[in-house]
């Protein structure tokens, strides 16, 4: 390759480093980044926490038990949803760069933007492409908008995953809130279930089995029926 070739390819990969973007899966990198899981293991402690305290206040250890649980639950829901979505706008934002800096170099203009630079596909691709381009003269431009096709086609196929998963995950959210229908049946034939379970040994060690088997099991479908991840 040229020197006008190779120095747009050191710009591009001076770029890159330089506008890293936070990854959301994957090897955390060091600095301010690493301490994202910290945070998140701290938001799970804390709702914990607060559902252990608000049980206790309003039934005891074993109503403590199952707040704990129900509240960790939720805020691991919450907080999975949200780095979904922080990498779904990551993964589009990659795209996004990725084929304007294929348009600039087939245009001949300077490549701007900047790629982040962590573990995430498309940008590991891509740093691969401009490797790749730079030791073997490859035309770069027609590199990236291969790489760029591959993902977009990777993504109709999760997005078809996820689709066929739906049902399955509303099926075991459907089913994890039978419980609740039992205890209003026990209510409507003039019994107090929860009185049972909150205050008397055998109600208390079936409540607490009982939603350990809950959330195990929403756990569990919720690894069947997740599509396949996206190496972000």
């Amino acid at each position: 390759m040229d020197g006008a070739p190779r120095s747009r390819l050191a710009a591009v990969l001076r770029s890159w480093r330089s506008g890293a973007v936070a990854p959301t899966s994957g090897p955390v990198p060091s600095g301010p980044v690493s301490r994202v899981p910290l945070a998140g293991r701290t938001a799970l402690l804390a709702a914990a926490v607060v559902g252990a305290g608000a049980g206790a206040l309003l039934g005891g250890p074993v109503a403590a038990v199952v707040l704990a649980a129900y509240g960790t639950l939720a805020a691991r829901a919450v907080r999975r949803r949200g780095l979904r979505r922080a990498a779904d706008r990551a993964h589009r934002r990659d795209l996004d760069q990725l084929g304007a800096l294929a348009a600039d170099l087939r245009a001949g203009l300077p490549p701007g933007g900047a790629m982040g630079d962590g573990p995430r596909r498309v940008a590991t691709l891509a740093r691969a492409a401009v490797r790749l381009a730079d030791r073997t003269g490859a035309p770069l431009a027609e590199l990236l908008e291969r790489v760029e096709a591959d993902a977009r086609a990777a993504d109709r196929g999760l997005a078809a995953a996820a689709a066929q998963a739906a049902g399955a995950r509303a099926t075991a959210w459907l089913l994890a809130g039978l419980p609740l229908g039992g205890i209003g049946l026990g209510y409507a034939i003039g019994v107090d279930p929860v009185a049972v379970l909150l205050h008397t040994p055998v109600g208390g060690g079936s409540a607490v089995a009982a939603v350990a088997l809950q959330v195990g099991g929403l756990i569990w479908a919720e690894r069947l029926g997740a599509a396949p991840g996206r190496a972000a």
